[in-house]
């Protein structure tokens, strides 16, 4: 398979692929329970959602291990397992896709503590927790890294420099997660998308951009904003919608077809990556698909 960068700058866009956490849920993921655990217990699990994202066209497909860095799993009292927990999930996807139908990509979120001096964790810490985690992912195989839903600049910058220190040659985008104000997006940090764009480009990342929450008309927005502030390669994975409560359960109101709407737009503002976040399933990766396909 040719390079992911490869493709990219060379003027393909890549399908992503869709939440994890809202397929979790629907095989028994329960409130409190660390999403990771599933990695050990229930490997089929991962397997069958790799799959399932595969059938549905995607090119990219993530890892279980959106909070697996030894600092976040330490609230579940699995930190000792950290290397197994990333090894794992990232068999169970390339057990699912192959080593060539589509790229396994280590997912990296947030230690889940304010760094210091807003908070209480350590940067030395988190930056270390981060390196266990790239390297463990990267020991195992992965062909990109994805830092995903930063809103502290200072905390995506810890996670690229960690990630950089493992590996200079494994592909690494990072994306944040921005809300409106009435003075544009920020991040509830207060990060900007100028100052996003600069502190990444600066940090090294390969590929930048956005996903979580906002549903695919504000993403819209922000990949525009990105993409008049930076030539890098761009990375957008909207939510379904934002979770409305109906009937007791959470759900996301944006149907695939909707998606797929937005996903023309983002194609005409050359974006290079076009996936899913919260509440979007096969139906919706396989409706943009469709999309990216005919863009071709």
């Amino acid at each position: 398979m040719r390079g992911l960068l490869d493709r990219i700058t060379g003027g393909e866009v890549l399908a992503g692929d869709g939440a994890m956490g809202t397929l979790l849920m629907e095989h028994g993921l329960e409130p409190g329970q660390c999403p990771e655990s599933f990695n050990l217990e229930r490997p089929e699990v991962l397997r069958e959602v790799a799959r399932r994202y595969l059938e549905a066209g995607a090119d990219i497909v993530q890892t279980n291990t959106f909070g697996a860095t030894p600092v976040k799993l330490a609230r579940y009292g699995l930190e000792d397992r950290a290397d197994e927990i990333n090894a794992q999930a990232v068999q169970a996807v390339r057990d699912a896709v192959g080593p060539r139908a589509a790229y396994v990509s280590g997912s990296c979120g947030p230690c889940g503590s304010l760094l210091a001096p807003y908070g209480e964790a350590d940067p030395d810490v988190v930056r270390e927790a981060f390196s266990r985690q790239v390297r463990a992912l990267v020991g195992a195989g992965v062909d990109m890294l994805c830092i995903e839903t930063m809103t502290d600049l200072a905390e995506a910058r810890l996670a690229v420099e960690a990630a950089r220190s493992v590996s200079s040659s494994v592909p690494l985008a990072v994306t944040m997660t921005f809300d409106p104000t009435p003075n544009g997006f920020f991040t509830i940090m207060g990060t900007s998308i100028e100052q996003a764009v600069s502190g990444l480009t600066d940090s090294g990342a390969d590929i930048i951009g956005s996903n979580c929450g906002n549903g695919i008309e504000k993403m819209v927005e922000i990949a525009g904003d990105l993409r008049r502030r930076s030539a890098l390669p761009l990375l957008i994975q909207s939510n379904a919608g934002l979770p409305e409560l109906v009937g007791g359960r959470v759900v996301y109101p944006e149907t695939p077809e909707r998606l797929a709407e937005g996903c023309e737009r983002l194609l005409d503002l050359g974006v290079n990556i076009i996936g899913g976040c919260c509440g979007t399933t096969p139906e919706h990766i396989a409706a943009m698909r469709r999309v990216v396909d005919e863009g071709l």
